[in-house]
């Protein structure tokens, strides 16, 4: 084959698909025409390979087949930036889009854990039917069991139990939601249950004080990502009995992935709500200092959903998976 007569019938190609490759953005015909330029392209490298390896052809025409080939298949996004991706815009976007499911949910679970609470404090035979005397002082008193729980194993250990606890709940709360909504349902009762029992008691041993003191600076976040969880898995329950316009398939698949995302994200808010349970609840600071820490993880936390979530729905941004990781779908009617 003649290098000089190959390059001079096909020259114009290839400067065509390098003017492509350098544009920074294609209209619709423009992309076919890349598209049909890198597939000849490649051909003309594999003639060359078999017929004419010149190195310096083989070089370049390599290098503009590479080019094409990542413009054409898109190139691999770092892990390292899909990560920032979440955390920044698609985490707290799925947080803020359920905020009119988990902010009522929440609402909802304190009132019915405070009344449940207030008809313990105020009915000594309501007490004494639940638990005999001397395992409700074993519980109220000074040192009793409510306080010594937060030391009763080393911080590490302590920190790994509570995170995996609080995690397997909130897990429930999002993946089995689907089950229209009722393990949700139950899970919501016994937290709302326990917290009114332990709350119920500690005031009725006028301790009340030091039972906010001890719940309120990991509780906070804890309880309000169990809440957000809650919500999402309310949503997906309510999905199954009404898609809305999409197909139940497609509408299923959508907030799955969603809850997907944010069982990740809530990992990672209960762990820092671990570690304050067992690192700063049971430590020595005042009581006031113990509260403000919790206060202060509250409010980081909802500024980052309330701000960035709302900025990044604004943006378009949903919760979903990114397109590319989704899958094709068949189109629907409209």
């Amino acid at each position: 084959m003649d290098v000089d007569l190959f390059v001079a019938a096909h020259r114009a190609e290839w400067a065509r698909l390098d003017q492509l490759l350098a544009a920074r953005r294609l209209t619709g015909p423009e992309a076919d025409e890349l598209v049909t330029l890198y597939q000849r392209a490649a051909t003309h490298l594999s003639v060359v390979r078999s017929s004419a390896p010149d190195p310096a052809l083989l070089s370049w025409l390599s290098s503009l087949v590479t080019r094409a080939r990542s413009a054409v298949t898109g190139s691999h996004t770092p892990a390292w930036r899909e990560v920032g991706l979440f955390f920044a815009q698609r985490f707290p976007a799925a947080v803020y889009t359920t905020v009119r499911w988990w902010l009522p949910t929440a609402l909802v679970a304190i009132v019915v854990g405070g009344l449940i609470g207030a008809w313990i404090a105020s009915d000594p035979q309501v007490q004494a039917s639940i638990a005999a005397p001397e395992a409700i002082r074993a519980l109220t008193e000074p040192g009793g069991r409510f306080e010594t729980y937060y030391s009763s194993n080393p911080a590490a250990s302590f920190a790994a139990q509570v995170w995996t606890n609080n995690a397997w709940v909130a897990a429930v709360c999002l993946f089995f939601g689907v089950l229209l909504g009722i393990p949700v349902l139950v899970a919501l009762w016994q937290n709302a249950l326990n917290v009114g029992l332990s709350a119920g008691f500690m005031a009725a041993a006028g301790r009340l004080d030091v039972f906010f003191g001890l719940i309120t600076p990991h509780g906070l976040l804890e309880l309000t990502a169990v809440f957000v969880a809650a919500g999402t898995g309310l949503r997906l329950g309510w999905t199954v009995v009404n898609p809305g316009r999409r197909s139940r398939a497609v509408a299923l698949a959508q907030e799955g992935r969603a809850a997907a995302g944010m069982a990740l994200g809530l990992a990672c808010v209960l762990f820092v709500s671990g570690v304050i349970e067992a690192f700063v609840t049971p430590s020595g600071l005042p009581t006031w200092g113990r509260i403000a820490i919790g206060v202060a993880a509250e409010v980081l936390f909802l500024v980052y959903v309330f701000v960035l979530g709302r900025r990044a729905v604004r943006a378009g941004v949903t919760g979903d998976s990114a397109a590319r990781d989704r899958g094709d779908l068949l189109p629907e009617a409209g």
